[in-house]
């Protein structure tokens, strides 16, 4: 049964990306300690890592997110989703977005829903074919996601690094609350992988 799994790294004080985030500057001043649990963890990473790959079936992300991985800095011929290369199959990706580019360098897996996360959820689950929806960022998509109710699924990957500003995964303000059951908690160096199941309302 598909499930959409809300999966992002997130430091200890609770910001996706450092400040300072541009296009150049995709996870902000400091943010890449966010991922060294994905190119420089261990075996255990690793796994966690190639297992939630295998598990995807299509992929949500924001309209922030897909500028920086599309801009000339971002993804190359040699990296696509999950750190794999490009020539492996990848899953369909779905940006949630006011309005689709005109063009895009990265070619034609992304797909662009302009009427909220609702629509790309129902969306990327008719194609996951069986397999599961990651949602993969930014901050303010996996909120959404999780906020409207639609996730079965929160996975924090916890970086040992304090930002101390950036992009929040939760807004300090007018947050809703989230009931959660831990599922799964691996600990590495590199991070603390932790994932609970979303406790539905009602």
């Amino acid at each position: 049964m598909t499930e959409v799994i809300v999966d992002i790294s997130v430091s200890l004080d609770g910001y996706v990306t450092g400040p300072n985030v541009s296009i150049d500057n995709g996870l902000g001043d400091g943010g890449e300690a966010l991922h060294s649990w994905v190119f420089e963890g261990n075996d255990q990473d690793r796994k966690v890592l190639d297992d939630a790959f295998e598990a995807t079936g299509a992929v949500i992300q924001g309209r922030n997110l897909f500028d920086i991985i599309d801009a000339p800095k971002g993804w190359n011929d040699e990296m696509g989703y999950g750190a794999k290369p490009t020539g492996e199959v990848n899953p369909p990706i779905f940006v949630v977005t006011h309005s689709a580019p005109a063009k895009t360098r990265l070619g034609d897996r992304f797909r662009f829903v302009t009427d909220g996360v609702e629509s790309a959820v129902a969306q990327a689950k008719e194609v996951a074919g069986g397999k599961d929806v990651f949602v993969m960022g930014g901050g303010q998509i996996c909120h959404q996601v999780l906020a409207a109710g639609l996730a079965d699924v929160l996975r924090l990957h916890v970086a040992p690094v304090v930002l101390g500003d950036g992009t929040r995964l939760f807004p300090a303000v007018a947050a809703p609350t989230y009931a959660l059951d831990l599922v799964e908690s691996i600990s590495t160096p590199a991070a603390q992988h932790i994932t609970y199941r979303v406790r539905k309302a009602g």
